[in-house]
């Protein structure tokens, strides 16, 4: 397992302006997210705050996150990773955060991963996108199965051709978001609510958000179900995902080519 050295928490609460957001999608994730909230609690510093999307959990995953007193918003019923994101990126616009960080419930993304997606965030080059790559020198990570290995090469390859830009890793949803961006995804019609994986990443390369990926640490899943499990499930996403890469790309294309503002650093 890699080892990383990053700043202490004392120097991240030495900037009171920088108020970040960790959120954590979680459906029927009750094995796992008492050990995730406990080890995001334990490296987090004063100025990181923990939220909890419950979405639509009919298991004891919301009265656990609420028995440790954290931050939870509960769907009525399951509505998606997707929309879960979506409720997260709504919250931290209406309280004023100026990033989130975002890693899901099931313990495959180490939260030993959250600083240095801020840190990066946090860097001179201001980037919009952190993306938490298991592909990249330094990143530990598991066996993942071919078929899967065949998706995030035909995306590598489509998002390379399409946008112009190298992403190692386009199917992973552990990342850092700056202001401008996630208050972008919290707007009407601007977030996939179903698969937010690629076709993200085109949207938001093309409209001129700076994206980079950083070496991350993932762990294989123990418990629970993937919501890639299955069959039908691994095929309708990669044909949902490719219809909407290429729905993006056409749109975008049909823009004129637009930088956000960004907030600049302190």
């Amino acid at each position: 397992m890699p080892t990383r050295r990053f700043k202490s928490a004392a120097y991240l609460e030495a900037e009171p302006e920088a108020k970040i957001l960790v959120c954590i999608p979680a459906y029927n994730e009750s094995a796992t997210i008492m050990d995730i909230i406990c080890g995001v609690e334990a490296i987090i510093p004063a100025n990181f705050d923990l939220l909890i999307i419950d979405d639509g959990s009919d298991d004891m995953t919301g009265a656990i996150c609420r028995m440790k007193g954290v931050k939870v918003i509960g769907h009525p019923f399951n509505m998606g990773y997707g929309a879960a994101l979506k409720t997260a990126y709504k919250y931290a616009v209406i309280n004023n955060y100026d990033f989130v960080i975002q890693l899901d419930a099931d313990g495959q993304h180490d939260v030993s991963n959250i600083i240095p997606l801020y840190e990066r965030l946090n860097a001179d080059d201001v980037p919009d996108i952190v993306i938490g790559s298991r592909f990249l020198p330094g990143a530990g990570s598991f066996e993942i199965p071919v078929y899967k290995k065949v998706v995030i090469n035909f995306f590598r390859l489509l998002i390379r051709m399409v946008c112009k830009i190298k992403i190692t890793d386009p199917t992973s949803g552990l990342q850092g978001i700056r202001l401008n961006a996630f208050s972008h995804y919290a707007c009407f019609n601007k977030f996939a609510i179903d698969y937010p994986d690629a076709n993200m990443i085109v949207q938001m390369a093309m409209k001129g958000y700076v994206i980079c990926e950083i070496p991350a640490v993932m762990h294989s899943r123990n418990f629970g179900e993937s919501m890639h499990s299955g069959f039908v499930e691994p095929a309708m996403y990669i044909i949902k995902m490719i219809l909407s890469v290429f729905i993006v790309s056409f749109r975008e294309i049909k823009r004129k080519p637009k930088i956000y503002y960004r907030r600049p650093k302190k």
